[in-house]
C-alpha cells in the first residue's frame, strides 16, 4: 500500500541523492511523466464532491511520485472541470483521450458518467470512478470501473433500517437522475416488499433559484413518517431546513451523495438526527485510513469525507494497474486479472464488469458529526 511505502519512500538516502545529481550533471534527460486525466464537477455551488475527489486522487499521485513514481518515472494527473454538465464532460473527455492519458479518475456523478462511458468505450479508455452509483452501468461489459457499490447497495441497505408499513415522502434531483431515479427505484422496491411504500415522490431541478420551502410543504401535506431526499449535500441541507421550520420532529432520511461534510457545515441544527448509508465509516481505526486521514488534512486543511477517500482510492488503483500491467495487456484486462486492489479502510473487489460491493454503514448525524450506528 502507498501509504506504508511513503513513509520509507520520502527520505531518500545520501547515495540515492548523489546518484540522482549525477544523473542530471550527465546529461541524461527525465522521463516523460505518466498522465492520468481526472473529470469532476470542481467549480460551481455544488462543487465539493468533485473537489474532494480531485484532492483524494492529487494526494495519491503525490504520495507516489514521492516514492519513485512507477518504474521511475512520475505521474502527472492532468484536471479537467465537468462542470457538472454533459456537454462539458463530453469534449474535455475527447481532449483527455487525444492527449493520450494513461486513464482517467471520474467522472463523481452518473449523469456525467452516462454521458463519458460510449465515449471511453469507442476508445478503449478506462474510467475508475470514485463515486458513480447508478445501477444503469451495472453489469456491462464495457470500460467503466468504479470504487463505490451502486445504489442497489445503499437504497437496499437503507431502506431494510426503516420500520416496516412505513409512509415515505420523497424529493429527488431532476437534474442526475441516473443516480436520483435508480437509487429511488431500489429503495421504493425494497420498502415495498417489507410493508412500506413511497407515497409522493417530488422531482425538482437543482439551481440557485430553487425555492424549496414550496417543495417542504408538498412533501409533509402527505403526512409522511419520514421525508427522504435523494440530491447533493447542498440542496439537501437546504431543505432540511425548511422542513424543520414546519415540522420539527419527522425523521429525515438523505441518500450517500448529499452526505458530504458539506452537509453539516450548511445545514447546521437542521440536519441533526438526518439518517444516511454509506461505504465509508468515519471512525474508522484501520492505519492505513488513520494515516491518509493525516495527511489529506496536512495537505487540503479539511476532513476527507467519503468523496476524498473515494478519489484517493480509485487513482491509487489505476496506478498499481499500471504497475502491474504485462506487455500488451490493457488496464482494464489487468484490473480484471488482479482483481483485489488495496484500499485505505478495506479491500477492493473488481468483478468482470468493473463494479465492486463494498460493505455499507448507517450513519446519523449527531452534534454535527456522522456517527455510525449500523
Amino acid at each position: 500500500m502507498i501509504i506504508e511505502r511513503w513513509r520509507v519512500g520520502v527520505w531518500a538516502e545520501p547515495g540515492a541523492i548523489l546518484l540522482g545529481l549525477m544523473i542530471v550533471l550527465g546529461g541524461c534527460s527525465k522521463p516523460e511523466p505518466i498522465e492520468v486525466g481526472f473529470v469532476g464537477g470542481v467549480s460551481g455551488r455544488v462543487a465539493d464532491l468533485g473537489i474532494a475527489g480531485r484532492n483524494g486522487a492529487l494526494l495519491a499521485v503525490e504520495l507516489r511520485n514521492q516514492a519513485g513514481g512507477l518504474a521511475g518515472r512520475e505521474v502527472e494527473l492532468i484536471v479537467r472541470d465537468d462542470e457538472q454538465n454533459p456537454e462539458v464532460a463530453e469534449r474535455v473527455t475527447r481532449e483527455l483521450i487525444a492527449r493520450g492519458v494513461a486513464a482517467i479518475v471520474g467522472p463523481m456523478t452518473s449523469v456525467i458518467a452516462m454521458r463519458m462511458v460510449p465515449i471511453a468505450n469507442e476508445a478503449g479508455m478506462l474510467l475508475m470512478s470514485p463515486t458513480v452509483a447508478t445501477d444503469d452501468l451495472s453489469h456491462q461489459d464495457d470500460y467503466f470501473f468504479r470504487v463505490s457499490s451502486s445504489t442497489r447497495e445503499y437504497a437496499t441497505k437503507i431502506a431494510l433500517y426503516q420500520q416496516r408499513s412505513l409512509r415515505v415522502a420523497a424529493a429527488y434531483d431532476l437534474g442526475n437522475q441516473a443516480y436520483t431515479v435508480s437509487w429511488l427505484h431500489d429503495f421504493r422496491d425494497t420498502l415495498a416488499k417489507n410493508g412500506g411504500a413511497v407515497i409522493r415522490a417530488l422531482g425538482f431541478k437543482s439551481g440557485g433559484d430553487t425555492f424549496f420551502l414550496p417543495i417542504a410543504r408538498d412533501l409533509l401535506a402527505a403526512q409522511p413518517d419520514k421525508v427522504l431526499i435523494v440530491a447533493n449535500a447542498v440542496d439537501s441541507a437546504l431543505l432540511c431546513q425548511q422542513i424543520r421550520k414546519l415540522d420539527a420532529r419527522v425523521p429525515i432520511v438523505i441518500a450517500e451523495w448529499g452526505a458530504t461534510e458539506q452537509l453539516v457545515e450548511l445545514g447546521g441544527r437542521a440536519v441533526e438526527g438526518v439518517t444516511v448509508t454509506q461505504f465509508f465509516d468515519r471512525d474508522s481505526t484501520n492505519p492505513r485510513y488513520r494515516a491518509f486521514r493525516q495527511l489529506y488534512w496536512d495537505r487540503f486543511g479539511q476532513e476527507p469525507g467519503f468523496a476524498g477517500t473515494a478519489g484517493f482510492d480509485a487513482a491509487n488503483v489505476v496506478m498499481d494497474a499500471l504497475a502491474e500491467r504485462r506487455s500488451g495487456q490493457s488496464l482494464k484486462e489487468t484490473i480484471r486479472a488482479v482483481r483485489r486492489f488495496e484500499g485505505v479502510q478495506n479491500p477492493l473487489y473488481f468483478d468482470d464488469h468493473g463494479d465492486t460491493k463494498r460493505e455499507t454503514f448507517v450513519s446519523v448525524v449527531r452534534d454535527g458529526q456522522f456517527v455510525k450506528v449500523e
